[in-house]
């Protein structure tokens, strides 16, 4: 297949665009700056850095967008949480109206989304992808972001939006939270009960790769592993793989200096169950988060 990607450069999309070419897909990189994307993947990928770029009469096969700004780089005002709306929503705007400019239509759009889309809580309802919704700024981002991108499915575009949690692989939130842990330094956050709901990087990957290819799939999906864990139970889990105590507590108040709003994503939580997968018959690499965070530690060391 012929794919165009964005956000390819980030951290989940740095890893997809090497084992989609191990499967023989043709790729498209579409990067604010052609130069990084050219050192990162070589002569193995186009890259492109407007979507005018793509001709008319191009045959693109799919699509997958991962494109926006950084949703815990920066504490959260009006401005910022500007810029996390403007960012989703411009670009995927932008590829539905490639989508609608194009002669031959692709046969699936993979967009981002995450399990910010149930809301920043603090219960404990396990949330299959007909969850129940808190209405905050989290929800009102995804919602949007997804809404968006179904409007693919005016064209008879196949569109299947991924929820994704807390990804755990070399890079991402857990390159954050690895330096602390490693000095002995690292815990819990606040009170410890809230749910963080997480997936192995390499099981990111082959869901997308899936995704892409079989044409089943399309909607909703919560990609996470099926047994989320509270904030305390992770740090114990991560430290334990360290081989280092988790003694300390983040209080809250730090994290609302430090992030404003934003700490809602580290102080509450969601606990996910990637329902749709399950019923599909998707087999997680690692449903248990002792053996991903061991895989990950592992490698890194």
């Amino acid at each position: 297949m012929k794919v165009l990607i964005t956000g390819a450069t980030g951290f989940i999309g740095g890893h997809l665009v090497p084992r989609l070419l191990e499967d023989g897909h043709e790729l498209i990189v579409m990067s604010r700056s052609q130069a990084k994307a050219q050192q990162q993947f070589g002569s193995a990928v186009r890259v492109i850095t407007h979507l005018d770029q793509i001709q008319s009469d191009e045959q693109l096969d799919g699509i997958i967008n991962l494109a926006g700004a950084g949703i815990a780089d920066k504490r959260w005002n009006d401005a910022r949480k500007k810029v996390l709306i403007d960012s989703r929503l411009e670009i995927t705007g932008g590829l539905v109206s490639l989508i609608k400019r194009l002669e031959h239509k692709p046969e699936v759009m993979i967009s981002g989304s995450a399990i910010g889309y149930y809301g920043c809580r603090d219960d404990d309802l396990l949330l299959s992808e007909e969850g129940e919704m808190v209405d905050d700024y989290t929800h009102a981002l995804c919602q949007r972001w997804e809404s968006e991108a179904l409007q693919a499915q005016e064209e008879h575009v196949r569109v299947c939006v991924i929820r994704t949690g807390i990804v755990l692989g070399q890079g991402g939130a857990l390159a954050k939270m690895l330096p602390p842990f490693r000095l002995g330094l690292g815990g819990p956050v606040a009170d410890g009960q809230q749910w963080m709901s997480w997936i192995h990087l390499q099981d990111e990957l082959e869901i997308i790769a899936m995704l892409l290819t079989h044409e089943q799939f399309s909607g909703a999906y919560n990609l996470t592993a099926p047994e989320a864990v509270t904030s305390a139970t992770f740090s114990h889990q991560l430290a334990k793989a360290l081989s280092r105590p988790a003694w300390f507590r983040v209080p809250a108040f730090v994290l609302q200096l430090m992030l404003g709003e934003g700490s809602d994503l580290l102080v509450k939580g969601q606990r996910v169950y990637p329902l749709r997968l399950l019923d599909a018959g998707y087999q997680f690499v690692y449903p248990q988060l002792r053996d991903a965070l061991q895989q990950v530690v592992n490698t890194r060391d």
